[in-house]
């Protein structure tokens, strides 16, 4: 078998999508417009989590990261399908397909740990109501939120810090864009040891995710049934639909994602698609569904729009 070694900065060529003739510019538009529309509902969450006092919360805290890293995710992603879409290039060099790989990934790994860290925050708020401000600190939730993103960059460091130890031997990545086995594909080396380490990192990041998860809900469906304060159950109620639908949300998509690998009749577009839609489906609803069911940001986005509305009419 032939050894080849590569140069660091060697050109590694894409898998591009099988568009028909005249399907790429409205692919291309079509594409810009829901970036820009994911972009504007980021950008707008975030922008009253940092100029509105009211939102100045530990809850509203740790929420900020979740925009922050939606908005990392779909911006390593989308552009440059987009780009390699409309130009038919379908180029990239390995060290920026590293890059693209690994923020795609601390995007996996960012949203179950930042759930999580939500998920945790609504535990103490309604079932330790009288010791909540004194117990969620702001230091405890700079440790929370740094916990959190450091974890997450631990695990996808470990996980990518392993592919200098493997020698390349092939240029083509079987997929539109770049993540850890499409690279491991490139190698003519013994991957056991990355396949350990990547299915190690999951399961890690799988099970405190969903461990911190299961008992914050259900240590808070237990005081919605002994609280006999019906506003109270509304309130615990509502705060905990939004992160709820977006745990779902992500589960169902990375599940279909999942499976479309595991079936050999799935065709190789419709894989791609599949592949793609774990970074463009919870960062498109993620700030919706947050808008529509925390009261308090949706109130505070209908002030500031009737503020605007006021200074134009």
């Amino acid at each position: 078998m032939e050894n080849t070694s590569f140069l660091f900065s060697s050109a590694l060529t894409l898998d591009p999508f099988v568009i028909p003739p005249g399907g790429r510019y409205p692919i291309f538009f079509l594409g810009i417009a829901i970036y820009l529309f994911i972009i504007f509902c980021n950008l707008t969450l975030m922008t009253l989590i940092i100029f509105k006092k009211n939102l100045h919360k530990p809850m509203y805290f740790i929420l900020f990261s979740l925009p922050l890293n939606d908005l990392i995710g779909i911006t390593a992603m989308l552009p440059k399908v987009l780009s390699d879409i409309v130009t038919e290039t379908n180029k990239v060099y390995y060290p920026l397909c590293v890059l693209q790989a690994f923020l795609l990934h601390m995007y996996g790994g960012g949203i179950l740990f930042i759930l999580a860290a939500m998920s945790f925050d609504r535990y103490a708020a309604i079932c330790m109501p009288l010791r909540y401000s004194s117990f969620m600190t702001p230091r405890v939730v700079t440790c929370i939120i740094s916990l959190v993103w450091g974890l997450d960059f631990v695990l996808i460091v470990s996980l990518f810090s392993l592919q200098t130890r493997l020698p390349r031997c092939k240029s083509v990545i079987m997929n539109v864009f770049c993540d850890n086995p499409s690279l491991l594909k490139l190698t003519c080396g013994n991957t056991t040891l990355n396949n350990i380490i990547g299915l190690f990192n999951t399961a890690v990041m799988q099970a405190v995710s969903v461990s911190i998860q299961a008992f914050s809900y259900v240590k808070i469906l237990i005081a919605c049934v002994f609280t006999r304060r019906s506003e109270e159950k509304t309130k615990a109620v509502n705060t905990c639909v939004a992160q709820l639908l977006i745990l779902i949300i992500f589960e169902i998509v990375g599940t279909f994602t999942i499976l479309s690998y595991r079936f050999k009749n799935v065709s190789g577009d419709l894989q791609k698609i599949m592949g793609m839609l774990i970074f463009l489906v919870p960062p498109l609803l993620n700030p919706i569904v947050y808008g529509l069911y925390t009261s308090e940001i949706r109130n505070t986005l209908l002030q500031v729009m009737k503020k605007k509305n006021r200074l134009f009419t």
